[in-house]
């Protein structure tokens, strides 16, 4: 291709011949009839000629409706480029330009250059090489960028490819946006670095000082890497001299770099002082031993958001050292090193804001102060806070897993046995009564642990197709029980509301525990709403360090009027046991219940409040669009049976495999009583060397999850490699989800989740054997 030429991509024809070649056909056809001249062979020869000319105008009606295609396409990206701040045209794969945006015009005032290979002659020593590569990148992959160093600096040329024939291209001249900064109006050395370290841009100033243009960091600078603030040796032409070093970074890896000028030193720097610093784009304080403010640029008082006064000192701007600022300063001061950098808040504004600060001293005697330069952080501090935040609640959120599962145990040992004992009891025994007590504390112990498992998302989930309307109905009259006489329960409900794919049963703990917190925050009374709608995101929503991917939501909020949340409390709430209740009226579990529900389901929870002003949750559910049909309720395990062991009786030969003794012992008696013959082993090495006797006919495996040694999956899959039709019950009292993927990859296994009651456990195993 021609250097300065359009570019034209291999596979393109520059004119289509096959509407020319069919009339061809046609007026051959239409000849050879007229040169024979009998009446058939004519007559067959005029109607191919007629439906080839019929063809060639079908043709040449497709091709024109093609170009009108083309045109409104070309028509749609000028005008998705017309206000991009950066140049950009639209061309075709020939390299013709059919639209260029208002920078480009500006930027190319020619108007009759009609290429784009032309039209960059001026920018690359050979722009059709350029734009060759980069246009065949994007014809095989969409897109392409690539950033190249020019004679007038670094640019960026970016093209998007739209369909068969259509390109956009897109030109980002860094030194152009240098130079409007007045780069090369600066007295102060300024130059900008790669993300390597390659030098690709110096000003005037920083020429002059090493005596022409240098290529890499490491020509400059005798130390590596450098930081911004301190103090750093640069190797000029005149020698090496110590300097003051302002980075502010840029995109794609890019940083530009100043050089403060120093007492003594600004006629080797070209600097000719504070006014010089006041126009650069890093913040940049002169600060007083005391602590006293003396001079702030332009940029630091922007970030600083306060006025500079004769009487201002850093203390009043900054916050969070953790010691007396004026102490710091004097140190720092007082060092010949570098003082490391620390990171504070503004001490005033609406929104928390994090600056890295760093000190490095200047003059001498009664002239000693310090210059500090100062660095945004506040995205990064934000990061190592959700980080923070998230390490926290995991540790937490494992710890009680951990606990919640060895408490499943000895609660499933103790409503176990009780149910035993049930069966040897009617309602007429003097036992009775004290036997359903432990019975109903234990099941009320179990739901405390449940709350548990929902905030660490490993509760056992039910998902099924819902309808919030019809949940909503059906929890109503419990609603308004719970919230009393003084407040109201309104509900509005969007007519057209989709289904969500959810627990049940979670979701009404979710809404009574919301409706729970709003009622305690109304004593004198109110009103609790509680509404509904669809939502369609068109873009991710970011909203209190989450993250709301762009799709189909049921949003349901609900609000209070009560005393709100101070706003130093309002990131803790979902935080287990924290509560704002006196000691003994909440455990401080039931928000970080629903906030583990919330998210174990795929949605997200939000809230807003003001003290005085209540409080709206919002919560935010994926649409589910699976047909009704998908979702079917489990079966439900009978209620425990109060007759004699003697009034269901079963046969099968039961190997049961439990590391907790009380919970195998109370087992292994439940399935006796039902008939079954039970083989014990307390781990899963035992069990394997029961299977060892080949005669042996065991018709269900019964056996925990968790175990010392080889796990609940992992000897089962051993197992049935010689016994494949033998069928499986899991039990564990962690969620289904911890063996759910073993368990696709294991026949005929069920889960029975801890706590299970007598009933639970042989109903079970009855369904797997018949």
């Amino acid at each position: 291709m021609e250097a300065g030429r359009g570019t034209a991509v291999p596979g393109r024809m520059a004119l289509d011949v096959r509407p020319w070649a069919v009339l061809g056909v046609a007026l051959a056809a239409l000849a050879g009839s007229v040169l024979t001249g009998k009446p058939a062979q004519a007559l067959g020869l005029q109607a191919g000629a007629a439906l080839a000319a019929t063809a060639w105008l079908g043709m040449l009606a497709w091709q024109a409706h093609g170009r009108r295609r083309l045109a409104l396409r070309l028509e749609a990206a000028g005008l998705l480029i017309e206000h991009d701040p950066f140049v950009s045209f639209v061309t075709t794969d020939d390299g013709t330009i059919h639209a260029r945006n208002a920078a480009a015009r500006a930027r190319f005032q020619d108007p009759f250059v009609d290429t784009l290979g032309f039209v960059l002659t001026d920018t690359f020593a050979n722009p059709g090489a350029v734009l060759f590569r980069l246009q065949s990148r994007a014809h095989a992959g969409g897109h392409a960028v690539e950033e190249i160093v020019t004679r007038r600096g670094p640019v960026r040329l970016a093209v998007r490819r739209m369909g068969d024939e259509i390109y956009l291209w897109r030109l980002e001249e860094q030194v152009e946006r240098t130079v409007g900064r007045g780069a090369e109006a600066f007295g102060l050395p300024m130059l900008t670095a790669g993300p390597t370290g390659t030098i690709l841009y110096m000003n005037e100033a920083f020429r002059r000082l090493m005596g022409g243009r240098v290529k890499a960091l490491q020509q400059v600078f005798a130390e590596l890497p450098i930081v911004s603030g301190r103090v750093h040796r640069v190797q000029g032409v005149n020698g090496t001299i110590e300097c003051i070093v302002a980075e502010i970074n840029g995109n794609g890896g890019r940083r530009e770099i100043y050089l403060i000028p120093g007492p003594g030193e600004a006629d080797a720097r070209a600097g000719p002082g504070w006014g010089a610093i006041d126009a650069l784009p890093v913040p940049l304080l002169k600060v007083a031993t005391d602590g006293t403010v003396i001079e702030a640029n332009r940029e630091a008082r922007a970030l600083l958001g306060a006025d500079m006064g004769e009487a201002t000192r850093l203390s009043d701007l900054l916050d969070g050292l953790g010691r007396p600022m004026a102490d710091w300063l004097r140190d720092a001061a007082r060092r010949d090193d570098r003082a490391p950098p620390e990171f504070l808040s503004l001490a005033h504004g609406a929104q928390d804001t994090f600056v890295q600060v760093a000190l490095s001293a200047e003059g001498a005697g009664d002239d000693r102060h310090l210059i500090v330069a100062l660095t945004d952080v506040t995205a990064f501090k934000s990061l190592e806070a959700q980080f923070v935040q998230s390490q926290k609640m995991q540790a937490i959120g494992q710890l009680a897993g951990g606990v919640a599962h060895d408490f499943n145990n000895l609660l499933t040992a103790i409503s176990g046995h009780c149910d035993l004992l049930l069966l040897r009891h009617d309602q007429g025994d003097p036992d009775f009564g004290d036997l359903t007590q432990i019975h109903q504390n234990a099941n009320r112990a179990a739901a405390l642990v449940g709350q548990l498992l929902a905030f660490s998302r490993k509760q056992n989930m039910r998902p099924e197709r819902l309808d919030l309307r019809d949940t909503l109905a059906d929890l109503t009259h419990l609603l308004n029980r719970l919230v009393g006489e003084k407040i109201a329960l309104t509900l509005a409900h969007d007519p057209a509301l989709k289904a969500i794919r959810a627990d049940k049963r979670q979701i009404e703990q979710v809404l009574m525990n919301l409706v729970v917190n709003a009622r305690d925050a109304m004593p004198e009374g109110g009103e609790i709403r509680i509404e509904t709608e669809n939502l369609c995101l068109k873009q991710s929503l970011r909203r209190d360090r989450a993250t709301v991917p762009a799709g189909e939501y049921v949003v349901m909020h609900v609000i209070d009027d009560g005393h709100g949340i101070a706003e130093d409390k309002r990131a803790k709430i979902f935080e287990p046991f924290f509560t704002t209740k006196r000691t003994g009226d909440g455990t401080g579990l039931g928000l970080s219940t629903a906030y583990g529900i919330v998210k174990q389901t795929g949605g997200y929870v939000f809230v807003d409040s003001a003290v005085g002003r209540g409080s709206t949750f919002t919560l935010f559910f994926p649409v589910n669009n699976d047909p009704p049909a998908t979702f079917t309720h489990p079966p439900v395990a009978p209620a425990v049976e109060r007759r004699g062991p003697e009034a269901a009786q079963d046969e099968g030969v039961i190997l049961l495999v439990e590391d907790e003794a009380p919970v195998r012992a109370f087992a292994s008696r439940a399935l006796r009583l039902r008939g079954y013959t039970v083989l014990e082993a307390d781990c899963a090495e035992s069990a394997l060397e029961i299977l060892q006797d080949a005669e042996l006919v065991i018709d269900v495996f019964v056996t925990d999850v968790v175990m010392p040694g080889l796990d609940g999956p992992t000897w089962v899959r051993e197992a049935l490699t010689e016994r494949p039709d033998t069928r499986v019950v899991f039990v564990s009292g962690y969620s289904e989800e911890t063996i759910a993927e073993n368990q696709t990859r294991i026949p005929n296994s069920v889960f029975l989740p801890k706590p299970f009651s007598l009933s639970e456990l042989t109903a079970t195993v009855q369904r797997q054997l018949h």
